[in-house]
């Protein structure tokens, strides 16, 4: 086997080395497929036209506004990416799950939106929403409320009974009109023994720290709202 590297840490001894390098394969490995992946993403054919032009509802400077989803489109960037939080309207609280993925989303948003566009959407009106991200210190991602449209329903960030599922869908803008071009799936893919789907997890880093530690995801803890 290739010498992989020459780095070595204080007082480890030739079991751990052994150890760490068989796993540096794997994670060698690991990272090829993920960009094999990847591309796979990127190759992927248009999906279907976009259904309608769904009119959403945000908030800019303290004045409610009607949004069309072709106007997420800011000039020169093609690409629109929707998470959809499970917020509804009779809820008193978001998902917590969501929460934290959207806390983390919000310190990214800067970075996000300087290359695609990107919104965060709930089926809970745009006030309520607000009121939320105001508790939670969100500054950067944009909100949009789904309420009065079939968004949710028609790409499936809500169930036949109205419950609402964590998504992200992807679209397309292109001289033939918007497209849609890819969902997360996996939500609706048989999940494997003691795991859950992990749909969402490449933008959930909560997740991927603990997959560095001894004790590993475990199957008892959850995000909440305080620590």
């Amino acid at each position: 086997m290739p010498e992989l590297h020459t780095k070595q840490f204080p007082n480890e001894d030739g079991l751990y080395r052994d150890a760490r390098n068989k796993l540096l394969d794997e994670e060698i490995a690991l990272r090829r497929h993920t960009e094999r992946v990847a591309q796979m993403r990127r190759e992927l054919p248009l999906g279907g036209k976009l259904k309608e032009d769904y009119i959403f509802e945000e908030m800019t400077s303290g004045e409610k506004r009607r949004v069309k989803l072709s106007e997420l489109f800011a000039s020169g960037k093609n690409t629109l990416v929707i998470y959809s939080m499970m917020y509804h309207p009779d809820d008193e609280n978001a998902c917590s799950s969501c929460t934290s993925i959207v806390d983390g989303l919000d310190g990214a948003a800067p970075h996000i939106l300087d290359k695609i566009n990107f919104v965060v959407v709930t089926k809970a009106p745009i006030e309520k929403t607000l009121q939320w991200a105001d508790g939670r210190g969100w500054k950067n991602v944009r909100l949009l409320s789904s309420n009065s449209n079939t968004y949710n329903r028609d790409y499936f960030a809500e169930s036949d009974k109205g419950g609402q599922m964590p998504i992200l869908n992807v679209f397309a803008k292109t001289p033939d009109g918007i497209f849609h071009t890819y969902a997360t799936e996996l939500l609706f893919a048989p999940a494997d023994p003691g795991q859950n789907h992990r749909h969402v997890d490449i933008i959930w880093p909560v997740w991927n720290m603990f997959d560095y530690t001894p004790e590993g995801r475990g199957t008892d803890w959850y995000p909440k709202f305080k620590y």
